[in-house]
């Protein structure tokens, strides 16, 4: 008889592949039900983006937006390694209602399929699946009414942390290297970024087949993208923590980008004493600091 409990893959702390081909996920938090925040006073409701594929998004809105206000968008591509990490659970809602609250903004986090089931790149197709969702809306006659209603499509911003990040960076370019005129991106925010390094990412190889996990792929190197230059919107803040150990890969994009032709403003900002995604797992003044500065670059 076979051992089901044999493990061919070990990428704890994330999953592992045992050789019946079941996946054990690790830090899996349940989701919560749409509806209103009353510390933040922001609505949220979930939506479909593809019957076909299943993939939804969570709309997160003031309360107060009056009948004929025009807000801001931020798109947000949650992180968690491209295999952990939802748009529905408590971590994505702190840190979306805090933003939403504070900068009158409207946010939708988009709930791409997770690897290794999905296989990369995936996450990234259904990313750019849920922008086009949005930009359906831009004529105001699109599937969702609070997007047709409420949204300034001419103030779209694009932000992920980890590995959202790095898909928040990919759509950034190729919505710019394609020409792409579904929306009009005013910026992105990168936080804690994670790129590849000189060492082969062995358990990004083994969630993307077609990936080298080396630095010689675009996705996780962008110093090596020909379009790099082409990203397609004015601005970018890319963040970093100090004790992150994705720290100097966040600080390495941010000069790459900087050197780069491109002719928009890349801003970098670094909290000190703090390790990966700090502000979505604990509430202190660098995390207030931290939404602060994403609020300001978006209705600055």
């Amino acid at each position: 008889m076979a051992n089901t409990n044999e493990i061919t893959h070990d990428f704890s702390p994330f999953f592992k592949v045992y050789k019946d081909g079941r996946i054990e996920r690790f830090m899996v938090l349940d989701d919560l039900p749409a509806g209103l925040d009353p510390e933040t006073g922001v609505i949220s409701k979930d939506v479909v983006i593809s019957p076909e594929s299943g993939v939804k998004a969570r709309i997160f809105i003031p309360e107060t937006v009056s009948s004929d206000q025009k807000l801001p968008l931020l798109v947000h591509y949650h992180g968690g390694g491209f295999c952990l990490g939802s748009a529905f659970h408590i971590l994505t809602k702190t840190v979306l209602t805090s933003i939403v609250g504070q900068g009158n903004v409207i946010a939708i986090s988009i709930d791409y399929r997770l690897a290794p089931e999905h296989p990369l790149p995936i996450a990234y197709h259904d990313s750019w699946d849920g922008l086009e969702w949005i930009a359906s809306h831009s004529n105001r006659v699109g599937p969702e009414p609070l997007l047709n209603k409420h949204v300034d499509f001419g103030k779209v911003f694009l932000m992920g942390e980890s590995a959202g990040a790095n898909i928040a960076h990919y759509l950034a370019v190729q919505a710019g290297a394609n020409s792409w005129v579904g929306l009009k991106m005013t910026g992105v925010i990168i936080v804690h970024p994670f790129f590849g390094d000189k060492e082969v990412d062995k358990m990004y190889r083994y969630m993307c087949p077609t990936s080298s996990g080396g630095d010689d792929d675009p996705k996780l190197n962008p110093a090596v993208d020909p379009n790099l230059s082409k990203i397609g919107c004015d601005k970018v803040l890319v963040c970093v923590a100090e004790k992150d150990f994705l720290r100097n890969r966040g600080e390495a994009y941010y000069h790459t980008l900087a050197a780069s032709e491109w002719g928009g403003k890349v801003e970098f900002y670094e909290t000190k004493g703090e390790d990966h995604c700090f502000h979505v797992f604990k509430p202190c003044r660098e995390t207030d600091e931290l939404i602060k500065k994403f609020v300001d670059f978006i209705i600055v």
